[in-house]
């Protein structure tokens, strides 16, 4: 077996979290590709993937229906086509094997309610394997179901330049939930204490069904995030300062116990108690921000993906004027939401893993590739090459050059993941650490859910 290792500074306290390895069979087939495909050209690896396709039918599973999209754009790039299905000079120069009479099926599933881990379990198990390459998030869960018991195999495309945090598990993008409320009337968040106020109701997904909400909580037990917000805390004022002092205070013996820094983690519990006795849940990010831009949503507020203020549609009676991100403001105090990830991983016994690695390539090394998810505010791609990531910093723009919507000016990958004052301080789902206190954070989450 050869480990190829996850790790994570700042478990218990600021002890170095468990380490997360792959556990890999040298003998497996799928693994002898994945070794291959790694030092391999994009052409020649699309060659060979072609060669394992050609006339036959592929299944992939994840947690983006977005997937859908890019498996066309796939298809196409192999018949020499741009992802509007154009003949392309320079793809057919980039790829000199392309052929335009190619033919295979991709077919693309997106699990509901958590059940993509069994899913791919029994898919394993089975006696003929049908589910080739998965798009897949929540790390805790990917960690402890997965990696750990060898189901997943890790690929990294030789071409693909990008930082080692997103190596392995092997990351497609990354995606942020924000503080967002309704700008209608007289209410303000200036500071991520106030979405937790007495009286406030945030509208959330309930972390039961979208467990990454679950590991943002268990995050901001982490010094660092911990550390943001006793900051914020002490930035308060009046009765609000008094009541969140004593929540935290409450709490120091149960952070102690918990292993966490002993000065900030107790600020970390009790943002998480707060927000889970408090929040209002809902079943999907979509209907939260359809609620949330209309006119009589005055004061409302949410932690939602980013991306869904592209689906708006401008009416007398909702518009994304009405919304104000919260992270944005000059002088907001805190954590301005946070930050998960999507992974591309291969399955142990994968049907066909020279195209699992091309089509994995193809989404985090091709502007076409990523098109799928990066044509939105929201989504940011691994691959940190030039030419991949789309820059959407002007979209809140209209055609006469006027800043219509300013809630639509992403500011980018590196302000929103930055620590300071003016900057996204955004949560980033971490985990191995998820992993090193779930028995202890976790497990305390669970009882406070509602």
């Amino acid at each position: 077996m050869v480990g190829s290792i996850l790790t994570s500074c700042g478990g218990a306290g600021t002890a170095v979290a468990p380490k997360v390895s792959y556990i890999i069979d040298e003998n497996n087939a799928v693994y002898k590709v994945i070794k291959e495909a790694q030092t391999m050209d994009a052409k020649d690896l699309y060659k060979k993937a072609m060669e394992e396709l050609d006339g036959k039918e592929f299944t992939g599973i994840g947690n983006s229906s977005r997937g859908k999209t890019a498996k066309q754009y796939f298809i196409n790039y192999l018949q020499g086509k741009d992802a509007d299905g154009n003949p392309s000079d320079a793809i057919k120069a980039a790829f000199p094997y392309y052929n335009p009479d190619f033919k295979t099926t991709i077919n693309w599933t997106q699990p509901k309610e958590n059940s993509i881990f069994t899913m791919i379990d029994t898919d394993i198990q089975a006696s003929k394997h049908t589910i080739s390459m998965t798009l897949i998030q929540d790390a805790n869960q990917i960690a402890a179901k997965e990696i750990n018991t060898g189901n997943f195999y890790n690929y990294v495309p030789k071409e693909w330049v990008g930082s080692d945090d997103n190596k392995e598990p092997f990351a497609l993008q990354s995606l942020n939930k924000i503080f967002e409320f309704n700008n209608k009337g007289n209410k303000t968040f200036t500071n991520c204490w106030d979405f937790v106020r007495t009286g406030e109701a945030p509208m959330f997904m309930a972390p039961n069904s979208e467990p990454v909400g679950r590991n943002w909580l268990i995050m901001l037990s982490q010094k660092k995030y911990s550390d943001i917000l006793m900051d914020a805390a002490n930035a308060l004022t009046g009765a609000e300062k008094t009541r969140i002092e004593k929540e935290a205070n409450d709490l120091a013996g149960k952070a102690k116990s918990f292993g966490l820094d002993e000065k900030s983690g107790k600020y970390g519990l009790a943002f998480a108690k707060l927000w889970l006795t408090q929040y209002a849940e809902r079943n999907d990010d979509g209907p939260i921000c359809n609620e949330l831009v209309t006119n009589d949503a005055k004061g409302a507020s949410a932690c939602i993906v980013y991306s869904k203020l592209r689906s708006i549609t401008e009416s007398d009676t909702s518009s994304k004027k009405n919304v104000t991100v919260a992270a944005y403001q000059d002088g907001y105090k805190g954590i301005g939401g946070y930050m998960y990830k999507h992974y591309l991983q291969i399955l142990k016994t994968s049907p066909f893993p020279w195209a699992s690695c091309a089509f994995i390539h193809f989404m985090t090394c091709t502007y076409d590739g990523f098109k799928a998810w990066g044509k939105d505010i929201g989504g940011y791609c691994s691959n940190t090459s030039a030419g991949i990531q789309q820059d959407h910093s002007n979209d809140g723009y209209n055609k006469d050059g006027k800043n219509e919507f300013p809630v639509l000016n992403d500011r980018g990958y590196n302000w929103w993941t930055g620590i300071g004052e003016g900057k996204g301080n955004l949560v980033i789902e971490d985990g191995a650490y998820a992993a090193s206190v779930e028995l202890t954070v976790g497990t305390w989450i669970d009882t406070l859910k509602k």
